[in-house]
């Protein structure tokens, strides 16, 4: 029998949200402090140290397998009105636009910030960089979120890479603050809006295992980022005069209910490196759900030599509760467990 280490606190109390159907469960209180110089050391130490916690609440049975969920830690950027740690079922992820949406409904809820005007600006740093958002007060698109991505860019284009049962199969990948795997689900005799969602998972962990065997993305400036977070199959569309619909698959076969946000990030710049869409023209991406973001180009960048556009990303984000997630110590199951 596996055994938890006591909660510090004895409970771990949490604010959930969900963006498009995705959850984001926000935790305010009872979780350690996370120690560490920058935003990536804490991500380290959380990675290292503080795992159990991570798995008590995304892991059956006070989660499951598709949760998700964002740690509020100190900011050690100067203009950060708050920082956050990403948590899902397999680790930690670098960003998550899905939950940068939730989160800026949420500080300004919690007066982090100023809310004079018609929009409030809440800046918060993620492990890729500093994000700010804007929040819109009034109006009819009161709640609504717009979040400026940190630079963005494509990584490869018509990357070929050899899957079993299939053989060749050209893909793209681009960077939205996690690196994703993008190509149309036709090339894998799939349909985004037809085939069932355990056809488009299977699908898509394909591509990431062949991706991370044989041409694993590489971030010019930190090592930490440099890793493929998952593949988004797409119905082929480029969001322009309709909706383009996607969904990601991400981590261990986790499936995102939302648009994606550093997918729809990523999505932007792979088509701004194509010359498909131009500097302040946006673009609409649906989810399983028939959720919707917006994407739309912004300023131009360069990380290391690269060129880079931020992308604006738009959604909304509701509350559903609150919760108070308590530990028994004989708890046999305490540890969490998945089931699918």
């Amino acid at each position: 029998m596996t055994l938890l280490p006591a909660l510090p606190s004895g409970v771990i109390e949490t604010v959930e949200m969900h963006t498009g159907g995705e959850p984001v469960r926000i935790v305010v209180g009872g979780w350690p402090e996370v120690p560490g110089a920058t935003l990536l050391d804490k991500r380290r130490h959380a990675t290292a140290e503080q795992d159990h916690l991570r798995r008590f609440l995304m892991h059956e049975p006070r989660g499951h397998y598709d949760m998700y969920g964002v740690l509020p830690v100190t900011p050690d950027h100067p203009d950060a009105h708050l920082a956050v740690l990403f948590m899902h079922n397999a680790g930690w992820s670098t960003m998550c636009g899905h939950a940068v949406i939730a989160l800026g409904r949420w500080a300004v809820d919690q007066g982090m910030v100023s809310t004079d005007g018609d929009t409030a600006r809440v800046n918060i740093q993620c492990p890729c960089g500093l994000v700010p958002a804007d929040v819109a007060l009034s109006g009819p698109d009161a709640g609504q979120v717009t979040f400026e991505s940190v630079p963005a860019f494509a990584a490869a284009l018509d990357q070929s890479i050899d899957l079993p049962h299939i053989g060749d199969v050209a893909l793209d990948v681009g960077y939205g603050g996690a690196f994703y795997a993008i190509l149309a689900a036709s090339q894998l005799g799939l349909d985004v809006r037809e085939s069932p969602v355990r056809d488009l998972v299977d699908g898509a962990v394909g591509v990431t295992e062949a991706v991370k065997a044989q041409c694993p993305p590489s971030h010019p400036e930190e090592p930490d980022l440099s890793f493929l977070y998952g593949t988004i199959l797409t119905d082929g569309g480029s969001g322009q005069g309709a909706a383009s619909r996607n969904v990601c698959v991400f981590a261990d076969r986790q499936v995102d209910r939302s648009p994606t946000g550093s997918g729809v990030t990523a999505r932007v710049a792979l088509a701004h490196a194509r010359g498909e869409i131009a500097t302040g023209d946006t673009a609409v991406f649906e989810s399983l759900t028939g959720a919707r973001f917006t994407g739309r180009v912004g300023r131009r960048h360069r990380v290391g030599d690269i060129d880079a556009v931020t992308v604006e990303v738009t959604g909304r984000a509701h509350y559903a509760g609150t919760a108070r997630f308590t530990l028994e110590a004989d708890d046999p199951l305490a540890s969490g467990f998945l089931l699918r």
